[in-house]
């Protein structure tokens, strides 16, 4: 970007020089002696003022010019003033300059000096031998004189305005307004920075009609193109006047409110879609396009149009298609559009298109990496027996959810359940992708009731075979209420922390082992105590690691919160999960978050012995009368008669099919919870299957009489054998 000088670089006495939502392309006036108000401006085909008249017309796409000529000039030029001079009130002086008005001589990015690329079209608006605008005396000469009209071919007088000089202001305006339509990132924002930058700067108002609903990338749109408007903007009625600024007239609330129909359908051979299919700029004073406005503002509507060539009407053309239609409107105080001016609009709806091409292509790619992020974890976390559970999720950046962390709760036989969490090398759509093929391959193998130390070592296979640099840690636990054990391997993960009722926080002395994916690695698992009411918390290392401290003086900060957490509801009482949860991630100060977060907790409540039964039965014919008799017994020590019809029914027809094809003890085990559950384990590991009985078949009934009578059932394999379970209500 450079600055080119020119010698009408300093704005006159009493000129605003912004306008808070862009600059006018106006130049100011010399203050009136009195009154403060601004006359109309000139109309279209008006002839120009002399120099010295009073008209703000005359003075539209200008820059300051005979007023300051009695000033003297130096001979280093100095940069043009940020932005185009803003129509002024008499006698107020001018503001700050706005963030978004133009720099002088600033060229489109994409265009040469000298031309405006807009449809093909051209202009020579800038100067080639040196960059300054058309028609503006040479900064280097201080008798330069100035040039003639290139319309009429007559010399300029001294302060007039000249089409070249307003080529420049259309320049430096369209440098301006294409970077604030560049700063979007989605579809809302690109839009908005084309309405705010369009209006009042280039138009008093405008209307944005998009395809409904948008094409994304190569697609190719079904049925009849329909056209929706997304966004108005118009000058305010009302202006805040504090700091110096005083609106500009405004048009009646009568013209550009009423202008715009909500949806429009393009029939194919009408006007509009012949207008849409050329793609350039048009005035609607046109009879082409006078004829599209009904169709695309309504038969009702056409009225509230101004006349004259105070309205364009540019299509939005994206790589491949139009995708809209942007109509700039100007009142009837204001000076008419002009030639040039459908080589701006055809900038601004080129970038304005591109712009939203892209925003709805990066608003597709976003969408499939949090839906492939979103169901790549669990939905919902399982209720197991003895066990409360909670989760957090945090993804690295907002702008990109996917990540390689992962957590899961997988219940096992025996009412145990699987603690998994794990972290797959980088935050991407690649990592998260592996991230799914381990958790599923995870469950398959807690599926088979399979050691925590043999999972990994699986997991470690299945990380090879996809890839030589597919690395990961994982942590994963068995907890066994029944017991109050927990059962732990570790894989290069950071170790878990253990909350006890008490309010004491501990670091599990876990071996660290390798990560996944090394190969040739054992695993090793321990045993722990998980006694009732404590909490184990899992979690990824962008909980405990960044740029600000290393991943050990965050396990101690974790296991300080935890602490300080826990004091805060007394010693017999643990602290809520959900809080819980929320007051670890509240340890993440600004800049700690480098990594993603998947945080698992659960709270043990475990099962009491007097809620268990545990029996082993010889696989003989008398297996399933002795079954019935210690659950009759069972039932009653715990005031369940009402269950013992349907227990003593389902249990002598479970224990029959596995004392027939078992060749060890089978167990039975009752155990009492919010519900009544009954599990019949054997040796034998096929699992049964539930079928319909023909009429003559003296078998094949028992799991139909478990499937209609139960509330649930299921069946799982074991490394030695399987389990039938089902469950019942209680009362």
């Amino acid at each position: 970007m450079t600055e080119h000088p020119t010698s009408f670089d300093r704005p006159s006495t009493g000129a605003d020089p912004t306008d808070p939502r862009g600059a006018l392309l106006r130049t100011p006036v010399p203050p009136r002696a009195s009154g403060s108000a601004l006359p109309a401006q000139g109309g279209a085909g008006q002839s120009p003022p002399a120099a010295g008249e009073d008209s703000p017309g005359a003075f539209e796409h200008s820059q300051p010019g005979a007023e300051q000529a009695a000033e003297p000039d130096t001979h280093r030029p100095r940069p043009t003033s940020e932005g185009v001079p803003a129509q002024p009130d008499g006698g107020q002086q001018g503001g700050a300059p706005s963030d978004d008005t133009p720099s002088a001589g600033v060229t489109p990015a994409g265009v040469a000096p000298g031309e405006v690329s807009a449809g093909g079209g051209q202009a020579g608006l800038v100067r080639p031998d040196s960059g300054a605008p058309a028609g503006a005396p040479d900064p280097g000469r201080r008798d330069a004189s100035p040039e003639p009209d290139r319309r009429t071919g007559q010399p300029t007088a001294p302060g007039r305005p000249t089409p070249m000089r307003r080529d420049g202001d259309r320049l430096r305006f369209v440098g301006a307004a294409t970077r604030r339509i560049a700063r979007g990132m989605d579809l809302d924002e690109i839009v908005m920075g084309l309405c705010r930058a369009t209006v009042p700067t280039f138009a008093d108002a405008i209307l944005v009609y998009l395809r409904e609903p948008l094409p994304v990338g190569d697609e190719r749109p079904t049925g009849p193109l329909v056209l929706r408007l997304r966004r108005t903007d118009r000058i305010p009625a009302e202006r805040d006047t504090e700091g110096g600024f005083t609106p500009a007239p405004q048009p009646e609330p009568s013209e550009l409110e009423t202008v715009g129909a909500e949806l429009c359908e393009v029939r194919p051979g009408s006007a509009l879609a012949e207008v849409l299919r050329g793609v350039r700029p048009v005035f609607t004073d046109t009879p082409a396009a006078r004829a599209a406005l009904p169709e695309l503002l309504g038969e009702e509507r056409d009225f509230a149009l101004p006349d004259g060539r105070r309205a364009i009407l540019a299509p939005l053309r994206g790589r491949r298609r139009v995708i809209g239609a942007a109509l700039f409107l100007r009142g009837p105080e204001r000076i008419a559009f002009e030639a040039d001016d459908l080589l701006v609009a055809a900038q601004l709806a080129t970038h304005s298109a591109l712009g939203i091409d892209k925003a709805v292509l990066y608003g597709r790619e976003a969408y499939i990496a949090d839906e492939l992020q979103r169901t790549m974890l669990p939905e919902n976390l399982p209720r197991c027996t003895g066990v409360r559970l909670a989760s957090r999720y945090l993804p690295a950046a907002e702008t990109a959810r996917v990540g390689g962390d992962w957590y899961d709760a997988i219940p096992l036989p025996g009412s145990r359940v699987a603690l998994v969490v794990g972290d797959v090398m980088g935050h991407s759509m690649t990592s998260a992708a592996i991230m799914g093929q381990l958790r599923t391959t995870a469950q398959t193998l807690a599926g088979l009731d399979l050691p925590p130390q043999e999972v990994l070592h699986h997991l470690d296979e299945q990380a090879q075979r996809l890839g030589t640099d597919r690395m990961a840690t994982c942590l994963y636990a068995v907890y066994d209420p029944v017991a109050h054990r927990i059962t732990v391997a570790n894989a290069g993960h950071p170790p878990p922390v253990l909350l006890h009722l008490g309010g004491h926080a501990e670091v599990l002395r876990v071996p660290a082992g390798a990560p996944i994916g090394v190969g040739g690695v054992d695993f090793e698992a321990v045993e722990l105590d998980a006694p009732a009411g404590a909490t184990l918390l899992l979690y990824t290392d962008g909980l405990v690691e960044s740029r600000l401290r290393d991943v050990w003086t965050g396990i101690e900060q974790l296991r300080e919160r935890l602490a300080a957490t826990a004091q805060l509801t007394g010693p017999d009482h643990p602290p809520p999960l959900e809080a819980l949860c929320d007051e670890v991630l509240d340890m993440l100060g600004p800049g700690d978050r480098d990594d993603d977060i998947a945080l698992l907790a659960a709270r043990f409540d475990g099962i009491a012995p007097s809620d268990v039964s545990y029996w082993f039965l010889d696989p003989e014919d008398a297996a399933p009368g002795k079954a019935r008799r210690l659950a009759r017994r069972a039932l009653a020590r715990w005031g369940m008669e009402d269950l013992t019809d349907a227990v003593e029914l389902l249990v002598s027809e479970v224990v029959t099919n596995a004392v027939r094809y078992a060749s060890k003890p089978v167990t039975l085990r009752l155990l009492r919870t919010d519900v009544l559950r009954c599990e019949v384990g054997d040796d034998v590991p096929q699992l049964p299957r539930l079928r319909q009985a023909r009429a003559t078949d003296e078998g094949g009934r028992g799991l139909y009489l478990v499937n209609r009578l139960a509330r649930r059932w299921g069946a799982t394999r074991l490394s030695t054998g399987k389990v039938v379970w089902f469950e019942l209500n209680r009362g």
